[in-house]
């Protein structure tokens, strides 16, 4: 049995401590949070779980094999690498770290203690995303030409990161994770208007083989929008989050290029349109499949597929796009 221990019980925190107390092979035997509210919340709905409010017991503790940090992002270095310091396994809430030195010093310290870490990029976990890098790896798509996605609301404002920290994580691990090329440079523009974080964000990264990707992200926008394009040469995908049903759908549609009869190198554009078809996906809490994936790492000592490299990752595109930003849109090679 694996026992976890879980530092911070605000927005996410109550689904961590929900979803490792029901798995076949984990517990949660302690919660930390400095607000006395949020402890009185833990007791009244798990009262095996014992409760502090000093981040230390938690980490010292003999008794916790795992420490989940789910806090704000300026505190996650510090924390995971008090666990990692103690023998414990970590699992990070998204972002990894603040910085992509701060994740490297972290990557190198598990490895050096035979330990594994996990950031939470729930998304991989998702019936889509399985999906969609099956139909990526099995050729179905084609070789890839671009990944589109919009991931826009009104709030939730956040304080200590910008919208690019905030939401470019979930589509970055995506990207990473479906996509084999990896992005070797990054065009990003962004504005702040409230509160002194930008909090609308355009940016592109570009890859290998001509792959291009466009993330769009906005706290500011009237409507609610989770929609991504992925175009192929054989096919092109969309996958709206919202709809509760067809939530991927494929189209056979597409353009190829051709020359003349006469051999004369022309470019002969010639339109595609074919059926579309919505595949079966796979049902269940993302966030379950992902913390029981954890879980068999750790037993089976094996790689999470969302491991602390993978977060590394993530954090340098990151840093990237905000070198970017600062510099009012200047290619940055990663």
């Amino acid at each position: 049995m694996i026992r976890v221990g879980v530092i911070g019980y605000g927005y996410w925190g109550p689904n961590i401590v929900r979803n490792f107390s029901c798995g076949e092979l984990s517990k949660v035997v302690m919660v930390c949070d400095k607000c006395a509210g949020a402890r009185q919340r833990v007791q009244q709905a798990f009262p095996q779980v014992q409760v502090t409010e000093d981040c230390s017991e938690l980490i010292r503790s003999p008794n916790i094999d795992v420490v989940a940090v789910v806090t704000p992002v300026w505190t996650h270095f510090d924390l995971a690498k008090a666990a990692l310091q103690e023998g414990k396994h970590v699992f990070v809430e998204k972002p990894f770290t603040f910085t992509s030195v701060q994740a490297e010093e972290l990557v190198n310290l598990a490895e050096q203690k035979n330990l594994k870490i996990m950031v939470d990029h729930t998304f991989l976990f998702t019936g889509a995303v399985k999906k969609i890098r099956q139909l990526i790896e099995d050729g179905t798509l084609g070789g890839l030409y671009y990944y589109d996605s919009t991931r826009v609301n009104l709030g939730l404002f956040q304080h200590d990161v910008n919208v690019i920290w905030d939401l470019a994580p979930h589509d970055l691990a995506i990207m990473d994770y479906v996509i084999s090329d990896k992005p070797n440079a990054v065009v990003a523009t962004a504005e702040k208007h409230l509160n002194g974080l930008e909090d609308v964000a355009f940016l592109t990264y570009y890859f290998p083989h001509n792959i291009i990707a466009h993330i769009n992200v906005n706290w500011l926008s009237p409507v609610k929008v989770r929609t991504t394009l992925i175009g192929g040469e054989k096919k092109m995908l969309v996958w709206n989050d919202l709809e509760a049903d067809e939530k991927i759908r494929v189209y056979d549609k597409g353009v190829e290029k051709a020359t003349s009869q006469e051999g004369i190198y022309e470019l002969l554009v010639k339109y595609r349109s074919g059926d579309m078809w919505a595949p079966q996906l796979e049902h269940g809490e993302a966030l379950k499949n992902e913390l029981e994936h954890f879980v068999n790492c750790i037993t089976n000592n094996t790689c999470p597929r969302n491991d602390g490299k993978a977060g590394w990752r993530v954090v340098s595109m990151l840093e990237a796009a905000d070198r970017s930003v600062k510099h009012r849109g200047e290619l940055v090679e990663l």
